[in-house]
């Protein structure tokens, strides 16, 4: 429970309100639905896993992400627009933030997309681990859903997520992209 509370703080802090996902009465109160990602980069390997659970009229999404050789201290993690690692990073686009008014920008409408994620703390061997809850995203159908027509990967960065919105390119949202993963159920 603290871990869940954390993590509707931290994910507050970041963007303000936090928007309940609706689904359909069906998916609500069914079993609930996992996905998970494989991570790497130069050095880098990891997991990321995914299972959404019902919570009063929506959904929440719990993350549980595991990662080994970054650089010690606090890194940027974030779900992004396309679910695709090659042939670089960059191939991930900008950040997921569906809807009407999208912006994927990562860092001029920082830190107001769904797809934002509190940074990871990693200690001095290299390894980090978290395990947070978003309603900011779903796993199952609807506008949330990480699983639209061009898929979600998770990218690690390799600075800190300053939490703040700053101009195109500027790197407040966590700057160099070192780690990917592409979402699969």
């Amino acid at each position: 429970m603290t871990s869940r509370l954390f993590a509707v703080a931290a994910a507050t802090a970041l963007g303000g309100a936090i928007a309940l996902a609706q689904q359909p009465a069906a998916q609500q109160h069914g079993s609930h639905v996992t996905a998970k990602a494989e991570i790497k980069g130069k050095g880098i390997t990891g997991t990321a896993e995914f299972a959404e659970h019902p919570q009063g009229t929506g959904t929440m999404v719990e993350i549980t992400l595991k990662v080994s050789g970054l650089t010690p201290g606090r890194h940027g993690i974030h779900l992004h627009a396309v679910g695709k690692c090659e042939p670089d990073f960059n191939a991930a686009g900008g950040h997921f933030d569906p809807g009407p008014a999208s912006n994927t920008d990562p860092d001029a409408n920082h830190p107001f997309h769904m797809g934002d994620i509190p940074n990871l703390e990693v200690g001095p061997d290299g390894s980090g681990e978290m395990k947070v809850t978003t309603t900011r995203v779903t796993l199952s159908n609807g506008p949330l859903s990480v699983f639209d027509a061009d898929g979600t990967a998770i990218i690690v960065h390799g600075n800190e997520d300053k939490g703040t919105t700053g101009a195109p390119k500027s790197g407040v949202s966590g700057g160099p992209r070192v780690a990917c993963g592409v979402l699969t159920k």
